[in-house]
C-alpha cells in the first residue's frame, strides 16, 4: 500500500506542476486553488508513503513521477517539442524509478512510537 499511495502523491505532483502554468504566477483565483489544493495532496500523501518507504527513495520517485508526467502532459497540452533525446531522458528517468522500486526491499510497518505499551 506504501507504493501506492506514493504512486498517488505523484500523480497530484503532476497535477499542481501543470497547474502552475494556468495560474498565471498565481493571478488566476480557481487554478490558483485547485493548484494549491493539489500540492497540499501530494505533500501529505508523500508522506504517509515516506512512514514505510526510505525517505530518498520515496522523493526521488515522486519526483520522478512529477516529472515523468508533466513532461509528457507539456508536449501534450502546450505543444513542447518532443524529439528523439527528450524521449530517451524521460525513458531514463521511468528506469530509474523501476530500479528503485526493485532495489528497495519490502517496507515494514514503523514501529508504534507510543509509550508504555
Amino acid at each position: 500500500m506504501p507504493w501506492g499511495t506514493l504512486v498517488i502523491a505523484g500523480l497530484f505532483e503532476i497535477g499542481w506542476a501543470i497547474g502552475l502554468k494556468y495560474t498565471e504566477g498565481w493571478t488566476r483565483l480557481w487554478p490558483s486553488m485547485i493548484t494549491a489544493t493539489l500540492m497540499l495532496l501530494s505533500f501529505v500523501f508523500l508522506s504517509k508513503a515516506i512512514r514505510e518507504i526510505p525517505v530518498g527513495t520515496a522523493y526521488a520517485v515522486w519526483t520522478g513521477i512529477g516529472a515523468v508526467g508533466t513532461a509528457i502532459l507539456g508536449v501534450i497540452l502546450f505543444r513542447e517539442p518532443l524529439n528523439l533525446l527528450r524521449v530517451a531522458s524521460i525513458l531514463l528517468v521511468v528506469a530509474g524509478i523501476v530500479g528503485l522500486k526493485l532495489a528497495t526491499p519490502e517496507a515494514e510497518p514503523a514501529p508504534d512510537t507510543e509509550q508504555g505499551e
